[in-house]
């Protein structure tokens, strides 16, 4: 990994891919949602400050966790702009988005236990579905790709 002197502060897109791992694409496309930023040299040439750096390490950071880009978006808005974001910065904005990921935990848990059943159940009602449909009470009592009228009981 290449290494950039201390008295260099802004970087190239180059540079700031190969400190960061992240592909120059994926930094155009993180500057054009508003996740970084850079200004341009009289050649129209990409300059990053250092705290891109942190910025970026943020950004994948959330993303492998499941932030959706406009929640990082929204997150890194509240730093002030060439600031690094430090721990206490990860730490307050991680434990708004702890709620959240909770709540996708216990979807990912419910869809692991019932992906077998619904598979072998052969339905593909998107109306009946435990998965698709998980509030459905009907569902919960019959299965099929269709709801059949019931039929009343027999008299005696």
């Amino acid at each position: 990994m290449p290494q950039i002197p201390e008295k260099i502060h802004e970087l190239t897109v180059g540079q700031l891919s190969a400190r960061s791992g992240a592909a120059v694409s994926a930094l155009h496309f993180y500057e054009a949602k508003g996740l970084i930023s850079s200004r341009r040299t009289s050649g129209n040439q990409r300059r990053y400050s250092r705290d891109a750096l942190r910025r970026v390490a943020f950004v994948r950071a959330a993303q492998r966790v499941g932030i959706p880009l406009a929640t990082i978006r929204d997150a890194l808005a509240e730093l002030p702009e060439g600031r690094t974001p430090n721990k206490e910065d990860w730490s307050r904005l991680s434990a708004a988005w702890r709620s959240e990921l909770d709540e996708r935990i216990t979807r990912l848990g419910r869809l692991r236990d019932h992906l077998t059943d619904c598979i072998g159940c052969g339905c593909l009602s998107l109306e009946t579905c435990v998965l698709s449909n998980p509030d459905d009470v009907v569902g919960e009592r019959i299965a099929g790709s269709r709801l059949l009228p019931e039929r009343p009981a027999a008299r005696s």
